[in-house]
Order: structure tokens, then C-alpha cells, then sequence
């Protein structure tokens, strides 16, 4: 095989394996409590996001969007137990809500989304 064949195929397999780390490298919302675009029971709600990495819980962040557009941001409880959540509580009233979200994986890599759900009234 030609000295030019193998630098390619090195090449190649170096920026693959690249390309798959930084693809990984991203916090991705796999689960939450509540579901994307489910409806939870008004009152006192835990709020659990899942990522599919380790996630810098104390530079991390959850805003809660509720259904008068206030704005408020949620403590994030830090737990060694569950590295890969970011997890708050809440007291909802019956109405639409967002969570805008912004997760640190471990890597330094900064996603965000935003997570619409439902308080609904107790019966």
C-alpha cells in the first residue's frame, strides 16, 4: 500500500473518531417528569430532565415559563447519586408551561432546549 493510501486512511479514521466525540459530546434530553408536552396534577411538581452524559449540575440551568409569561428560575438540586439529571420542585397552578433549559455537559459543550407541558386542575 502507497505511503499516500495509508496518510488517507489515517486521516480518515482520525476525523471520524473526531467527529463521533463531538457528536457524543453534547447533552441530549433523553426523559423528563413531566413528559414534553404531557400534563401533571397542579400543586407541589418535581421536575426531572434526563441527559444521556454527565451534566455540570452547578452551571447548568431551568427557567420556568408559567402560564401568566412570568418568568422564574429553578434551583437545581446537586446530586452526585444522579449526574446525568437536573432535577427541581415547583408549585404550579393549572395552566401551559415551558421549562427553557440549558444543560453543561462535563465536556464544556452547552445545549439548550425548552420542555412545554400542562398543570392540570386537581378534580
Amino acid at each position: 500500500m502507497g505511503y499516500q493510501r495509508r496518510f488517507a486512511i489515517v486521516s480518515f479514521t482520525i476525523a471520524a473518531t473526531f467527529v463521533s466525540m463531538s457528536a457524543s459530546a453534547h447533552a441530549i434530553l433523553v426523559d423528563s417528569t413531566p413528559k414534553a408536552n404531557g400534563s401533571v396534577p397542579a400543586g407541589h411538581a418535581a421536575l426531572v430532565l434526563k441527559y444521556n452524559s454527565k451534566i455540570d449540575q452547578g452551571r447548568s440551568r431551568l427557567v420556568l415559563v408559567g402560564p401568566d409569561h412570568k418568568e422564574t428560575s429553578l434551583p437545581i438540586t446537586v446530586s452526585a447519586d444522579r449526574p446525568n439529571e437536573l432535577d427541581s420542585t415547583a408549585e404550579l397552578s393549572p395552566g401551559a408551561y415551558v421549562i427553557h433549559w440549558q444543560a453543561l455537559a462535563l465536556d464544556g459543550h452547552l445545549t439548550r432546549g425548552d420542555l412545554a407541558f400542562t398543570a392540570s386542575a386537581k378534580p
